[in-house]
């Protein structure tokens, strides 16, 4: 298995990243386990997760995810066969949210906690906090790195322009740099990285790890009428994509998979994987199955007319 470099760090990784929201969710333990097992046993080693995870499920208080990775570390003994990558700064109640400092510290040792490790490849800030100078979230990081407990630091959700000024604030005072955005990005949702986004990821080398990249299984192409929006627990959000461009991009992607006799979702996620700024495009499974079809993304190599199609039915 090829690895990327993240960003300017020593992480090497695989690329295709299993999204771990979906643990202790929609994946049971047990499932957890044997797809965590079939992802590593594959060659692949980028795992990201959040605290957050799965707060938004009735009963959930969030660390659900964190905390069946934990376990799996503990019984499976993979732990250094993974770049672990989890998220700080989400709402998980009681005031406990955002990324002033002395939040992150704590909220650190709970995630290492419930992941039963004693640091974090990838730390990385869940969404920007306006209320917090970054220069106090970036000394919170420095200390964690200096400690040994976060290797290296991510954004994700920020905007262009305070990335930037992330970037220049740890080159100016010796802070950790962030070496990789975790940005909304696939066929359908394009603009928002491509325009202002991509731009400062190239300029500073920046690792890319997109979250979304099928567009909440959209890209897969098993919603194409309302009718198919009960196939899942995400059909419901698929309205915003049942459009006529959405359909131009799934007749797209149809005849593509049909020139590679490879499924719809492999050439959903080797599209981005194509793209140089694009180090590991995130996907979820939630069986051995769907596992199986998704890693085999990464052996699928599209031709320039291939990407060329895509990008012109997804403008």
């Amino acid at each position: 298995m090829d690895k990327r470099k993240l960003g300017h760090s020593p992480l090497e990784v695989a690329p295709l990243a299993f999204g771990g929201n979906v643990f202790g969710w929609t994946a049971d333990e047990a499932t957890s386990f044997s797809l965590l097992d079939k992802f590593t046993d594959g060659g692949f080693n980028l795992i990201d997760t959040a605290d957050v995870y799965s707060r938004w499920v009735p009963g959930h208080t969030g660390g659900e995810s964190e905390t069946v990775i934990g376990k799996w570390f503990k019984q499976s003994g993979k732990r250094k066969d993974v770049v672990l990558a989890t998220k700080v700064g989400m709402d998980m109640g009681d005031g406990k949210k955002g990324l002033r400092r002395d939040y992150i510290l704590r909220a650190v040792e709970d995630s290492l906690r419930r992941l039963q490790t004693d640091y974090i490849d990838l730390y990385q800030s869940h969404t920007d906090d306006a209320d917090v100078s970054q220069e106090e979230s970036l000394e919170a990081y420095a200390q964690l790195v200096k400690q040994g407990k976060v290797r290296v630091i991510g954004a994700s959700n920020f905007s262009a322009e305070r990335l930037q000024h992330a970037v220049k604030l740890s080159h100016d005072n010796g802070y950790p740099v962030y070496q990789s955005l975790q940005p909304e990005y696939n066929l359908y949702a394009r603009s928002g990285f491509e325009n202002t986004l991509e731009p400062v990821c190239l300029a500073h080398g920046l690792g890319v790890i997109p979250y979304f990249s099928l567009a909440s299984g959209f890209l897969t192409g098993k919603y194409r009428s309302e009718k198919d929006f009960g196939k899942s627990v995400r059909g419901g959000s698929m309205g915003k994509y049942l459009n006529e461009r959405g359909l131009k991009i799934l007749d797209a992607l149809d005849a593509v998979a049909q020139a590679h006799s490879a499924t719809q979702a492999q050439v959903a996620l080797a599209w981005p994987m194509a793209r140089p700024s694009v180090t590991a495009p995130i996907a979820s499974a939630t069986n051995l199955a769907q596992l199986d079809q998704l890693m085999g993304a990464a052996g699928l190599k599209l031709t320039q007319e291939d990407v060329s199609r895509l990008d012109s039915a997804s403008a």
